[in-house]
This record gives structure tokens, C-alpha cells and sequence, in this order.
């Protein structure tokens, strides 16, 4: 591959893969456990250990991969001429729209967790669930416009 990563650009796009896992594991799990952290609301023990579950959750893999995700991802972008006005690269745009969705996504569901953690849920239990599920159309999508390149 030419551009400005040269042989390593393989190396980038293997380690932003790896991020990417990591990232969507991350989202897959916080909702989940805002979940409990809520249903537990009423037992005045659980509540602290959800809270420093989440926080870790947050501290150890989502922020620090969303970060790394980012940093290498606008380097592949960049390197398949994104910023250059490359054309036919309409795929990369949705899939940057995708990607700046999920970052929202990840915003939220983080400032879900503090108002949980002051005792103050604004959504269900089912809301949550159903919050669940978007990380896995984001990523559904994300590769499809990864591998397909379908515009």
C-alpha cells in the first residue's frame, strides 16, 4: 500500500482492528452494566460496586480504545487520501459518520453512569436494553462500509 504509512500501513490497520474490538467490547458492556447498576438501586451495597466496575470499565479500555481508534483510524483515512479530496471515497465518509455516532454514543452512555452513580436515572431498565443494541448497528455498519466499500 503507498501513502505516507508505506509498510507499515498492514501494521496500523491491524492494531485499529484490534482497538476497534476492544472499543465495541466496551460498549457492548456498559450498558449492560448500567442495567444492573440500576435494577440494584433499591440494595444500598450494590450500587458502590457498580459504580467502580464502570469506572474501570471506563478508565481501562473504553475511553483509552476509543482514543487509540481515532489516532490510528484518521491515519489510515488520511493515508487512503481522505484529506487529499480523494474520490470514491463516499464509504469512508458514512463510515467516519458512524464512527463520530458511536463516539456520541460512548459520551452518553458515560454520562449515564455518573447520573447512576448520584442516584439519579433518568431512563428503564428496557431503555437500556434497547441502548444495548446500537453499538451493534454501528458496528454492523461500520464493517459493511469497511469491506464492501459499497459507494
Amino acid at each position: 500500500m503507498s501513502g505516507f504509512l508505506g509498510g507499515a500501513y498492514l501494521w496500523v490497520k491491524a492494531a485499529h482492528i484490534v482497538f476497534v474490538i476492544f472499543w465495541m467490547a466496551g460498549l457492548f458492556m456498559l450498558p449492560r452494566y448500567l442495567v444492573h447498576h440500576q435494577e440494584g438501586l433499591a440494595d444500598p451495597a450494590e450500587p458502590p460496586r457498580w459504580i467502580r466496575r464502570e469506572a474501570l470499565l471506563r478508565r481501562m479500555i473504553l475511553t483509552p480504545a476509543m482514543v487509540v481508534v481515532w489516532v490510528l483510524g484518521l491515519a489510515l483515512a488520511a493515508n487512503v487520501g481522505l484529506f487529499d479530496g480523494g474520490a470514491g471515497l463516499g464509504w469512508l465518509h458514512a463510515k467516519l459518520l458512524v464512527v463520530v455516532l458511536l463516539s456520541g454514543y460512548h459520551g452518553w452512555a458515560v454520562g449515564y453512569a455518573r447520573k447512576l452513580a448520584a442516584g439519579r436515572p433518568t431512563l428503564t431498565p428496557k431503555q437500556l436494553r434497547l441502548a444495548n443494541e446500537l453499538p451493534a448497528l454501528a458496528a454492523l455498519a461500520a464493517v459493511v462500509l469497511a469491506v464492501v466499500k459499497p459507494f
